[in-house]
């Protein structure tokens, strides 16, 4: 199945690629959740003005990136409260990119989108923990996080 990327998709490609999917992927993960449309003529015809218009705004991109890497480097750690059992220090359930969104706002950083928040695994402890965001293909940024329980 040939598809147009509309967002950036790890491991796959950037917003305007053309690319080459088996069906199930495309039909049943892709498409649903808006990260690609259809290839046709005219929609192959409208990604190139798109990358026109992406690659002219690229380099003011990569730099607000480097902006808000720097923002974020400059927080330190960064203070999550969950619920957690008394004793043992484990979670109720696990700490989501949502959950770390909202707390990088609330330490005063940029309000980001959950989807550039990328964990290595679930955060089911209290302590500290690191969380990979990608701000642009080019910069990603590791945020500390201290995880805290809540009675």
């Amino acid at each position: 199945m040939k598809l147009i990327l509309t967002t950036d998709v790890s491991g796959l490609g950037g917003p305007g690629d053309i690319v080459e999917v088996k069906d199930g992927y495309g039909r049943n993960y892709l498409l649903p959740r808006g990260l690609a449309i259809q290839s046709t003529k005219g929609a192959e015809k409208n990604v190139r003005t798109i990358r026109r218009a992406q690659d002219a705004r690229r380099v003011r991109d990569l730099d607000h990136a480097k902006e808000i890497k720097a923002t974020l480097e400059g927080l330190g750690a960064i203070p999550l409260k969950a619920k957690a059992a008394a004793g043992s220090g484990k979670l109720f359930g696990s700490v989501t990119t949502a959950d770390i969104v909202s707390a990088i706002k609330a330490a005063g950083g940029p309000q980001l989108d959950k989807r550039t928040v990328e964990l290595a695994g679930h955060i089911k402890n209290v302590g500290k923990h690191t969380a990979s965001v990608r701000l642009h293909p080019d910069v990603n940024v590791s945020v500390k996080l201290e995880v805290t329980a809540t009675s």
